[in-house]
C-alpha cells in the first residue's frame, strides 16, 4: 500500500455560516492522505497523481458558497474516493482565521473507507 499525500494546500474559499462570512474569501489550509495499492508503482499510470488533489480541492472552492469545513472535506474526499484505485480518504481542513488570534486554526477531519 502506498499513501499518497499534499499537505498544506493553502485555498482561498467562501466558506462559514456567519454572516460576517458570506460572499467573503477566507484561506483554508487542507492536507490529504490516500491510501491506494500501488506499491513498487514505476509509472505515474500505476499510482494516483497527487496533482488531481490540488485539482479537486481547486474546483471545490470555485463552486461558490460552503457552509462548513465539514462539507468541504467530505466533498474532497469523495472527489478522491471515486478513483477506484483509493481505499482510503483522509482529509483535514483548517480555518486559521476563525478563531483568531486566540487559536492558530480550527477545523474538521473526515476520513472515508471502502468497505
Amino acid at each position: 500500500m502506498t499513501r499518497v499525500f499534499v499537505t498544506g494546500l493553502r485555498l482561498q474559499a467562501e466558506i462559514g455560516v456567519h454572516r460576517h462570512e458570506i460572499g467573503k474569501l477566507q484561506p483554508l489550509s487542507v492536507d490529504v492522505e490516500l491510501d491506494v495499492p500501488s506499491a513498487g508503482a514505476g509509472r505515474l499510470a500505476d499510482t494516483y497523481n497527487y496533482e488531481t488533489i490540488l485539482k479537486a480541492a481547486r474546483a471545490i472552492a470555485e463552486e461558490g458558497h460552503i457552509g462548513l469545513v465539514e462539507t468541504f472535506a467530505d466533498r474532497l474526499a469523495r472527489a478522491c474516493m471515486a478513483d477506484p484505485r483509493v481505499t482510503r480518504a483522509r482529509v483535514r481542513v483548517e480555518k486559521p482565521l476563525a478563531l483568531a488570534p486566540d487559536a492558530v486554526a480550527a477545523g474538521a477531519e473526515i476520513v472515508l473507507e471502502r468497505g
